[in-house]
């Protein structure tokens, strides 16, 4: 019992510091100051770079290492994350970061989507009302941004979202180790903005702060974030995600002065209060269960 605790404390600890960078990666692409493709170059090289050197390291002291992408499952899930990083700058760059931080956040309740429809893992009602809370959640935040300039950026955060919720689907599908996938996908970002940068130039105010974001931020994040399920129960490492949407908008909020708009803290609201009590309840579920299939020992 002892270990098995001091295991999961380490995957609460492992996984809250991921959560935490990872709500840092908004504010420091503002920071930094440049155009999307400008960004998007360096963000992304710089991560696969520092992916390469992770993994590299590892393989130097272990020979039990993950292979960077695992057969063609594997670069289909690297190309998924490749594809929501492009839409995930662009909508930064076409709305508010509550908005996109908020639908964002909608992916979990696409993975139970995706889960029913092709691994036949069919939802429990809660989960069908939570979806259904949530959908109305997202059509207060879309639905205010009709007419604004923020609707091109909020379809792209959705369409991010769901490209995230196919890629955790595939990977559960595969059961393959994918912890160094999303560090590898940066490159097919990387590459399409080197074309767009080649073009039009590199334009960035401060690159020191996408650097560090791109090098420090992104990849512990990612690989905290995939090593959590290692230690501790799938809700609650959905839970630690829920951080950056909390928290990335205060952030802004206090350095940029960017107040949400009142239908984003409305919808924003429905989505994370929906996430929080169904993470819970699945969390207690998932201990109740454990807890029947235990076996009991006479006294």
């Amino acid at each position: 019992m002892p270990a098995n605790k001091d295991q999961h404390s380490k995957g609460l600890l492992l996984t809250a510091l991921g959560g935490m960078a990872l709500t840092v990666d908004i504010p420091l692409i503002k920071l930094a100051g440049g155009d999307s493709w400008s960004i998007l170059f360096v963000r992304s090289a710089t991560t696969f770079v520092a992916g390469l050197v992770m993994w590299a390291v590892w393989r130097w002291f272990s020979s039990d290492v993950p292979k960077l992408i695992p057969g063609r499952s594997g670069l289909i899930v690297a190309g998924l994350y490749g594809i929501s990083s492009i839409l995930f700058i662009t909508a930064v760059f076409n709305t508010t970061t509550a908005d996109l931080v908020f639908i964002l956040a909608f992916n979990t309740m696409f993975a139970a989507l995706l889960s029913w429809l092709f691994l036949r893992e069919k939802p429990r009602p809660q989960t069908l009302v939570a979806m259904a809370l949530m959908i109305i959640g997202i059509s207060v935040i879309v639905g205010s941004s009709l007419g604004t300039g923020n609707l091109f950026g909020n379809v792209m955060a959705t369409v991010a979202a769901f490209c995230l919720a196919t890629a955790i689907t595939i990977s559960r599908a595969s059961g393959k180790d994918m912890g160094f996938t999303a560090l590898v996908g940066v490159i097919l970002p990387c590459i399409v903005a080197a074309v767009m940068v080649w073009k039009n130039g590199l334009h960035i105010s401060e690159p020191g702060w996408i650097i560090f974001n791109g090098a420090i931020v992104i990849p512990v994040s990612f690989f905290c974030l995939a090593n959590g399920p290692k230690y501790i129960s799938g809700p609650e490492v959905a839970m630690f995600y829920l951080l950056e949407t909390v928290l990335a908008p205060v952030w802004v909020w206090m350095i940029f002065s960017e107040a949400p708009s009142r239908n984003s803290l409305i919808g924003g609201g429905i989505l994370i209060v929906t996430l929080i009590c169904h993470s819970i309840w699945q969390l207690h579920d998932g201990r109740r269960r454990r807890a029947t299939l235990a076996p009991r020992h006479p006294a």
